[in-house]
């Protein structure tokens, strides 16, 4: 058995991939228009590592995503937990569990998919103003 992809639902490409490549720094693999069946896949994976993939599925006919708490999160270990978040508060990204601990920090894409991410080895020194914010929301 292998692991293949996680797929999750999007509203609108654009806003979705400003988050995942732009902020995340997630590449495009492939894309896949079935206008037949109304949809648009688009794979993503982390730079030299696309043996992970998040499968984004447009569905061209509006409908409402409900919040589906059975789903957990995302989880990627990056090389600086600080720099990126700090990326994407620039961004407008709300922080929902700052970094406080330089080692985890949690934020939702633009359609409410919340994102685990983990500092790459050791914690990193506790810093401001990580350190002092307050969680936002839920994650």
């Amino acid at each position: 058995m292998k692991y293949l992809h996680t797929m999750v639902r999007v509203t609108d490409v654009d806003a979705s991939l400003k988050f995942y490549c732009d902020g995340l720094g997630l590449q495009e693999t492939r894309r896949i228009d079935n206008e037949k069946g109304r949809f648009t896949l688009i794979f993503l994976s982390a730079p030299g590592d696309e043996s992970a993939q998040v499968e984004l599925t447009h569905n061209w006919d509006p409908e409402p995503y409900g919040e589906g708490r059975n789903f957990g999160h995302l989880a990627y270990r990056v090389a600086d937990i600080y720099a990126l978040c700090q990326k994407l508060m620039d961004m407008g990204v709300v922080i929902n569990r700052p970094p406080r601990d330089g080692h985890m920090a949690f934020v939702r894409s633009p359609d409410n998919i919340s994102f685990e991410l983990l500092q790459e080895g050791d914690a990193l020194p506790s810093q401001e103003p990580w350190a002092s914010m307050p969680n936002t929301g839920h994650w």
